[in-house]
């Protein structure tokens, strides 16, 4: 059974039924939305006020009758193209759960349109607990997880391909841009890794005996990710090192160039000085000594350019 599409005067909320189990799915929940919450179940009013809040650190509370969550994931914001940690909360009891994410989630939405259509695949997930339909939306949320690490992990790539190339101004940029993602990736796993083992030891009661082991994949998931982060930190920490390097041998070089051209200039601006002076000199008056004079100059450039290249300071 399934009841959708509410009158605009009413709470936004999203309802499947199979099996005595109940899915309610609201997405960005809103004032009217909690009401509906606090008049239809007897939630804890703390729980409904961390609803609305919606800046909460992930946590589990565990009541006689039901369980609520609090987890985050990343989401990719594409207007501000920037990592973000979206919420979801969850209320999961006997007979239902209650989804709430803060911002729309493609996975859980998708599952919730899957579900709706397929009725086969609704009776035999639904037949199998509330405690297993929340691993099933928290699953597809961790593979949600997936692309965006595989998408840093490209960026890395990238980031290591043009790294050597000259004259190339947006390594750095894209190397500050890779860290941060990477740093907000962390800050939203790390708090929500020992949630997800107390969730993991709650949600015992709403699984049947050989259904536990579900949560366990969840966990493994977090610290699969977890351990791609901790390379990735170390990658881009390692490929700021190394353009750090880069930089500074680029201005080594750029500083020994114009230091060997000072360096081949003053004996040259010394005899350019000395037949300047309003004195005698050799070849004054001679119609060949501007020659002479260039011609010697040129000699001692050419000389001081080979003795520079055999001490390989060039």
């Amino acid at each position: 059974m399934t009841i959708t599409a509410p009158r605009p005067s009413e709470p936004k909320i999203s309802v499947l039924e199979e099996a005595g189990i109940r899915w309610i799915q609201i997405e960005s929940p809103g004032a009217a939305e909690v009401d509906w919450l606090d008049a239809e179940y007897p939630f804890h009013e703390l729980d409904l006020e961390d609803v609305r809040s919606r800046r909460q650190r992930p946590k589990v509370d565990d009541y006689d009758d039901y369980i609520f969550t609090v987890l985050h994931f990343p989401w990719y914001d594409k207007a501000e193209q920037r990592l973000f940690a979206a919420e979801l909360n969850a209320f999961i009891g006997r007979d239902y759960i209650i989804t709430l994410p803060n911002v729309p989630l493609k996975p859980i939405a998708a599952m919730f349109a899957r579900l709706q259509a397929d009725d086969e695949l609704r009776a035999e997930w639904f037949a199998k607990g509330s405690g297993y339909l929340l691993y099933e939306v928290l699953d597809a949320m961790y593979r949600y997880c997936l692309p965006i690490l595989d998408n840093i992990g490209r960026k890395l790539d990238d980031i290591e391909d043009v790294m050597f190339a000259d004259g190339n101004e947006r390594v750095l940029r894209d190397i500050s841009n890779a860290k941060q993602e990477i740093i907000a990736y962390r800050k939203i796993m790390k708090p929500q890794r020992p949630v997800l083992r107390l969730l993991e030891r709650d949600t015992v009661r709403f699984l049947a005996e050989d259904l536990e082991i579900y949560y366990d994949d969840l966990v493994d998931s977090s610290e699969r990710i977890w351990d791609v982060l901790d390379n990735y930190k170390e990658v881009i920490d390692g490929l700021e090192t190394t353009n750090e390097s880069i930089i500074n041998q680029k201005q080594n070089r750029i500083l020994r160039i114009l230091t060997v051209l000072t360096v081949l200039f003053l004996p040259l601006t010394f005899v350019t000085g000395l037949f300047g002076m309003n004195t005698g000199v050799p070849f004054e008056g001679h119609m060949h000594g501007f020659w002479i004079v260039s011609g010697f100059l040129a000699a001692l450039g050419i000389g001081m350019v080979t003795a520079f290249k055999l001490a390989r300071w060039l």
